[in-house]
C-alpha cells in the first residue's frame, strides 16, 4: 500500500503534553498544518463512539497518533480509578475501531511503562508484560493501556493492519499538567519548589521516602521517537517485536532516585531551602527503568539531557503557569 506524500494525520489528544509535542514534530518534519487533524475536548468527546466515527468519515485521515488519555500521578490514580479505566478504555477502543472501519492502515498507540509488573526485573524489557502483578496505585490505568496494546495486536492479526504501540517512561516538558494534586512527580516538584522560592518557604516536603528510582524523558524526545517508529518500514518494526507482543519501550536510558530528582529540580528552580520527606505517603514501585535497546537498535535515542530538559520545562512553567 503506497502512503500519500502528504498524509492526513489525526492527532488524538493534540492539546495534551505528548499530543502537542507530536504536532510540533510533525510540523517541523514538513507536514502542512492543514493536514494535521485536531479536535479539542470541547469539539469532540472521544468517549462517544458516534462522534469519533463522524470525525473519521468527515476527515478521512491516513494515519493516527493515539495520544489522548486520562493521566495523572499517584493521588489522581488513587482518587479516580473508575474514570481512569473507563475513559481510557472507551477513548482508545473508539479511535482504534474507527480507524479500522474507515480504512486507516497506520496507527500509533501510546501506552505507559506502568503496564509492567510492580516488581519486574530491571531494566524492564518488553517481555515483562503480563508476567506479574501490577502496581495497585495505578492498576486501572495500566489495565486500560494493556488493553490498548492488545487491541492493536488483535487488529493486526485479524485484519493485517499496521497498528504499532510505544511505551514511554515518565514524561515531562512543555504542556505538562501542573495541578497541585493530580500532576506527575516532575511538574508537581517544579510547581512546589517555585512556590516555595516565591514565598521564601524554609522547607519543601516530598511524598514518600525519596528512595524509589525513576526514569524521565523529555516530551519532545518522545515525539521524535513516535515519528521515528511510525516511519519505520514494517519489516524493520516487526523484526524487533512479536505478533502478540507488538510494542516498543521508549526511555531515556538512566534513572535517578526521587530524592536526587528533588535536588536537581530545586537547583533548576533556584530554591535554596531544605528538602524533607513525608514517609507516611506511598512510594509506588521501588524502581521503574525501561530497557529501550530494541528501539535504540532501530536508530533512535534520546537527545535532551535531563538538566537541560528540566530547565526548558521550568521556562515553560514560568511562561504559562506561574
Amino acid at each position: 500500500m503506497n502512503a500519500p506524500a502528504n498524509p492526513r494525520i489525526f492527532v488524538a489528544g493534540h492539546n495534551g503534553m505528548v499530543g502537542s509535542a507530536i504536532v510540533r514534530a510533525l510540523l517541523a518534519s514538513g507536514i502542512p498544518a492543514a493536514n494535521i487533524i485536531r479536535r479539542s475536548r470541547a469539539e469532540l468527546d472521544l468517549t462517544s463512539q458516534q462522534g469519533v466515527n463522524d470525525l473519521f468519515a468527515q476527515e478521512k485521515p491516513d494515519q493516527v497518533y493515539m495520544a489522548a488519555a486520562r493521566v495523572g500521578g499517584i493521588h489522581a490514580n488513587n482518587t479516580y480509578p473508575a474514570e481512569f479505566i473507563y475513559d481510557n478504555l472507551m477513548v482508545q477502543a473508539n479511535v482504534i475501531q474507527a480507524a479500522h472501519t474507515h480504512g486507516v492502515q497506520k496507527l500509533l498507540f501510546l501506552g505507559s511503562s506502568c503496564i509492567y509488573p510492580r516488581l519486574a526485573p530491571q531494566p524492564m524489557t518488553e517481555e515483562a508484560l503480563l508476567m506479574g502483578k501490577l502496581e495497585l496505585t495505578n492498576e486501572p490505568y495500566a489495565v486500560a493501556k494493556i488493553a490498548g496494546i492488545k487491541t492493536c495486536e488483535s487488529y493486526n492479526r485479524q485484519y493485517g493492519r499496521d497498528y504499532r504501540s510505544v511505551m514511554p517512561t515518565n514524561l515531562y516538558g512543555p504542556g505538562d499538567n501542573y495541578h497541585p494534586e493530580n500532576s506527575h512527580v516532575v511538574p508537581a516538584l517544579i510547581r512546589r519548589f517555585h512556590e516555595a522560592k516565591v514565598n521564601a518557604a524554609p522547607v519543601v516536603t516530598i511524598w514518600g521516602t525519596g528512595s524509589p528510582r525513576r526514569e524521565f524523558l523529555y516530551v519532545d524526545d518522545m515525539a521524535a521517537a513516535c515519528l521515528h517508529v511510525m516511519a519505520l518500514p514494517k519489516a524493520d518494526y516487526d523484526a524487533q517485536t512479536l505478533p502478540m507482543q507488538n510494542h516498543l519501550n521508549v526511555g531515556y536510558g538512566e534513572d535517578i532516585t526521587i530524592a536526587e530528582l528533588a535536588r536537581v529540580v530545586a537547583k533548576v528552580v533556584g530554591y535554596t531551602g531544605s528538602i524533607a520527606f513525608d514517609t507516611s505517603k506511598p512510594d509506588g514501585p521501588p524502581r521503574k527503568l525501561l530497557d529501550s535497546s530494541r528501539l535504540h537498535s532501530l536508530g533512535w535515542k534520546a537527545a535532551t539531557g535531563f538538566e537541560q530538559g528540566l530547565t526548558q520545562a521550568y521556562a515553560d512553567f514560568r511562561q504559562h503557569h506561574a
